[in-house]
């Protein structure tokens, strides 16, 4: 059985007015009706920057709703099954595209870049060429800068039963980024209750692509407390260490005998408290883990993590050399979620298959940089299940 794909929106292939996507979402058991009444087009759609913003649904046979938005081609809830049948929205969000406009807090479910993660002081060089980035995290370039393309407006290119395709192209010098830069994220949700996304772009100009899609994650689901309970394993021998700005040094350093040993399953809470500098400089972690590269199919293992109170399970599998996590060190409850809780301290979680940060400025990273002529692909899988 194929799954279900809903547009709740104007554009697209296929458009739902309010009351059918509310009967929809009512027909179906939800941790919180009341967030699921939310997502739908009355309440969430709206116009940012005089430019359109949708919702957008895809489900599965099994249930499990997925919903996106063209602003910033955000992941922006998944409800999936819990232990005991039940649904629960593992990715935290916003239940109005507005609250995503929002400069202190701009990361939420959305893709990033075009250069995921850190730029050290905002600069690099190409064929001795030297680019000056916008500055937006410290004294570093964070995500593409101010708006990267997290504040853009993509297109829905193309939509069928189990995937949305969306566009955006970055302007020649946007964010100090030389190109201009044809990207394309595909969200697939198949009947695996796995989430597939996959990333293409171009460049007319010799530029760096890192492109990855940050969603926050509670696996017992969006509001629910701390993630310290959550239990993670990490397919990385190897993790590279930061300076005091977070940028890394350069060096692979083996994670055996430190707080980042994440090799067996381990509670994220467990040695996150430990006197280290390297935790000390990120509040906690947030830290790039060199992946082994062990093959699951045509995949390599990244990531497996069990929410301690649902057992949900969440394996992520990619073809990227390196997986950022980041574990809610800098939220501060300064944004309301879905279900009107505050995005509290070390309430979610990031786990970003991508290359390594400030590779553009470290030779001995896998390069990032994109020619003319080239085309950029990389994919991550993210498939549920319960324990």
């Amino acid at each position: 059985m194929k799954g279900k794909l809903m547009l709740l929106g104007i554009a697209g292939i296929l458009s739902y007015c309010c009351l059918s996507c509310q009967q929809t979402n009512s027909s179906k058991t939800t941790p919180n009706d009341s967030v699921a009444a939310l997502m739908d087009t009355s309440s969430f759609s709206t116009t940012i920057d005089t430019k359109k913003v949708y919702l957008y649904e895809l489900t599965n046979k099994n249930g499990v709703q997925a919903y996106f938005t063209n602003y910033g081609a955000r992941l922006v809830g998944l409800w999936v099954p819990d232990n005991k049948g039940k649904l629960c929205d593992v990715v935290l969000g916003f239940a109005k595209a507005s609250d995503y406009n929002n400069p202190k807090e701009p990361f939420f479910g959305t893709i990033v870049g075009p250069f995921g993660n850190r730029i050290a002081k905002g600069k690099f060089k190409l064929d001795d060429k030297s680019y000056t980035l916008a500055v937006n995290n410290g004294p570093n370039t964070l995500h593409g800068g101010f708006k990267g393309v997290h504040f853009a407006h993509w297109i829905l290119k193309k939509a069928d039963q189990s995937s949305l395709t969306f566009t955006y192209t970055l302007p020649d010098g946007q964010e100090g980024f030389p190109g201009n830069i044809q990207m394309e994220v595909t969200y697939s949700l198949n009947d695996n209750n796995e989430l597939m996304i996959a990333y293409r772009a171009e460049t007319d100009k010799k530029t760096v692509i890192n492109l990855t899609n940050h969603a926050y994650f509670n696996l017992n689901g969006e509001g629910s407390g701390t993630i310290l309970g959550h239990q993670l394993q990490l397919f990385a021998n190897q993790y590279t260490p930061v300076d005091s700005t977070l940028i890394p040094t350069g060096q692979l350093i083996a994670v055996k005998g430190t707080p980042f040993d994440f090799t067996a399953p381990k509670a994220i809470g467990k040695d996150i408290n430990t006197n280290d500098q390297q935790l000390s400089y990120g509040k906690g972690y947030d830290h790039n883990f060199v992946l082994n590269k062990d093959k699951e199919g045509e995949w390599y293992k990244a990531a497996h993590v069990v929410g301690d109170k649902s057992g949900i399970v969440m394996d992520i599998l990619t073809n990227e050399p390196g997986i950022q996590f980041y574990s809610g060190n800098f939220m501060n409850e300064q944004v309301q979620l879905k279900n009107g809780k505050k995005d509290s301290f070390r309430t979610a979680f990031c786990l970003e298959p991508q290359h390594f940060p400030d590779a553009p400025n470290q030779p001995n990273f896998p390069t990032t940089v994109v020619s003319p002529g080239q085309v950029y692909q990389t994919k991550s899988l993210y498939r549920f299940s319960v324990k």
